[in-house]
């Protein structure tokens, strides 16, 4: 009778443990935007990254959740991205506030992608995988486009559905589906990175690639989510934590003088940055002929700043808490914050109250305001409220046979229940 292999084991070698239901329903979202799911299970995750996966077991149903670092870091983002958004008014008449515009504008934006990276997933999509796009990026962009054409509609203009022009923060869930779709073909190539550095920079060249499906975005913004992706495979978290606290704070320490020294450049070069129109660079949204630069070393200017923004992006998560603080929580809300809070700031930005000179007490105030708007977006009634529109359900739209009579359309088996 032939021996019987034990169990787990091959070669002489252990192997991991294979769950039998590897995205079984018990597993939750990272957290509400989109952009930061995962998209696999508790395990799968478990296996990837290690001791970057923290279970807990405080809730009825098993689920998983992030480190605190990562919930602190896409608050703290999202705080930003309503800050440079709140301040947009301000910058033409004031020096401080176009280089306070400027300082967050050259890492947020990079921080924001770069964490998306983070957590997409980028082996073959499943079923489950494949529904997220839609139900998580595609239906949200579809209402929330519809809603800022009937507001436009109500405000004088005309009512024109143009669904392959997202209305001013929407471009990022367009460019977003775009990333998460493209992403297991991009990690087949030897250097990706690289790669999609080479394509951001060149795709500024082409004018023809415009806000038409965010693809001008789509394609400057790439090598940050390619960057986020590179940081799981090395295990960024997890060196993270494991790292005494004395090198915690010369890490730290570095991080500060390299913001300090940015914003020190800032302002010392405020004058000439508006000159040379860095800020239209720092968009990512147009070619650079848009504005002025048809000369072929332009595209070495948004190759620094490509640079310059991971550079910062990884000292940014250097200086977040490593702990839960008080604002911990608030990370799982960050679809609602990005999503709503433009509805917020749009009477600031249309009404022309922040126009023209004002006081020096505006820019900190508005600032406030801003960290305000993103703190009240986080809380748990704001998400009960929009939970609708933001998270909207569509089960009643997705096909529940995994495939046609004729063998044209077949799906990966769904995962039990």
């Amino acid at each position: 009778m032939p021996r019987r292999r034990p169990p787990n084991r091959a070669h002489g070698r252990a192997v991991p443990w294979q769950p039998r239901y590897p995205n079984s329903h018990r597993s939750r979202r990272l957290s509400s935007l989109p952009c930061l799911h995962s998209g696999s299970s508790p395990r799968d995750d478990a296996r990837q990254w290690g001791d970057e996966c923290v279970r807990t077991d405080h809730a009825a149903d098993a689920h998983r959740t992030t480190p605190p670092l990562w919930d602190n870091a896409r608050w703290m983002a999202i705080a930003l991205v309503v800050v440079g958004h709140g301040i947009l008014p301000l910058i033409a008449e004031s020096d401080t506030a176009y280089g306070t515009y400027l300082f967050i504008y050259s890492f947020h934006v990079p921080v924001f992608v770069t964490v998306s990276g983070y957590f997409a997933t980028s082996g073959a999509p499943g079923t489950r995988q494949l529904m997220k796009v839609l139900t998580d990026i595609v239906l949200p962009y579809l209402v929330f486009e519809t809603i800022w054409t009937v507001i436009r509609w109500l405000l004088g203009g005309n009512f024109w559905l143009d669904y392959a022009t997202a209305s001013w923060t929407l471009w990022f869930l367009v460019a977003l589906g775009i990333w998460r779709i493209v992403l297991p073909y991009l990690v087949l190539l030897r250097y990706p990175v690289l790669i999609s550095v080479a394509v951001s920079v060149g795709a500024g060249y082409l004018g023809t690639i415009d806000d038409t499906f965010a693809l001008a975005r789509t394609f400057g913004l790439l090598p940050f989510f390619l960057f986020g992706w590179k940081l799981r495979q090395w295990q960024l978290t997890g060196r993270w934590l494991a790292l005494s606290r004395s090198a915690v704070r010369r890490w730290r320490t570095a991080a500060i003088v390299l913001f300090v020294a940015i914003a020190i450049a800032i302002m010392i070069l405020i004058e000439p940055l508006r000159e040379i129109r860095i800020r239209r660079f720092l968009l990512y949204d147009e070619a650079y002929r848009a504005f002025g630069y048809d000369e072929l070393w332009a595209g070495g200017i948004r190759l620094v700043l490509i640079g310059v923004g991971m550079l910062l992006s990884v000292a940014f998560l250097a200086l977040i808490p490593r702990r839960a603080v008080f604002f911990t929580a608030w990370g799982s809300a960050t679809m609602y914050i990005y999503l709503l809070h433009s509805f917020l700031l749009y009477p600031l930005r249309e009404t022309g109250i922040l126009t023209g000179q004002r006081p020096w007490w505006v820019l900190p105030t508005v600032i406030l305001f801003c960290v305000g708007i993103a703190a009240m977006l986080s809380q748990r009634f704001v998400r009960r409220l929009f939970r609708p529109v933001v998270e909207p359900r569509a089960s009643w739209a997705l096909r529940r046979e995994p495939h046609t009579a004729t063998g044209t359309l077949v799906l990966p088996p769904r995962e039990p229940r």
